[in-house]
């Protein structure tokens, strides 16, 4: 269940990526040579790397590439790194459930009520926040895997961790 989400994921982090590196070199393009810059292409770049950057940690940390600090998690064995890693799992739902989903779905919820739109684009801003609340449950749902793992297999290696993986997006 894991590798379509993973695809899924992967497929809408390069399309973003895509269409955000062409509309920064259309700005660019529109400032400095044709003289008028873009201000439909400047929002919507912006908003674009609101999307790529919440996502991008999503998809992170499905792969386990993310940013951690796991010195005291490394060093311990058994049940103490099943516990160890079971509270790291906690913590990140917890943050990813109660700020991104409910927080940020809050947000959406009053945003879009407020019939605020975005000056360019004249898009409802509940559509931008939007990212918050999806990167959440992205983030819930491979915790949830990643918890279920780690009650069925026990801690992960601590080798099979450190080994190297291929690309930047396998």
């Amino acid at each position: 269940m894991r590798a379509p989400v993973d695809l899924l994921l992967k497929s809408v982090i390069v399309v973003i990526f895509v269409v955000l590196v062409a509309c920064v070199s259309w700005q660019v393009i529109s400032r400095y040579i044709l003289g008028t810059p873009s201000t439909v292409t400047d929002e919507l770049a912006r908003f674009l790397f609101m999307w790529l950057a919440l996502i991008g940690g999503a998809y992170t940390l499905g792969l386990k590439r993310h940013l951690a600090i796991d010195l005291l998690t490394q060093r311990l064995r058994g049940r103490r790194r099943s516990l160890s890693e079971g509270f790291v799992l906690f913590a990140i739902a917890g943050f990813a459930a109660l700020v991104m989903v409910k927080g940020g779905g809050q947000l959406v919820l009053k945003t879009v009520a407020s019939g605020q739109v975005t000056p360019a684009l004249q898009i409802p801003m509940g559509f931008v926040y939007g990212a918050i609340p999806f990167a959440g449950a992205i983030i819930l749902f491979y915790c949830a895997i990643f918890a279920f793992d780690l009650w069925r297999y026990g801690p992960s290696d601590p080798e099979a961790d450190a080994a190297p993986v291929g690309g930047p997006l396998d």
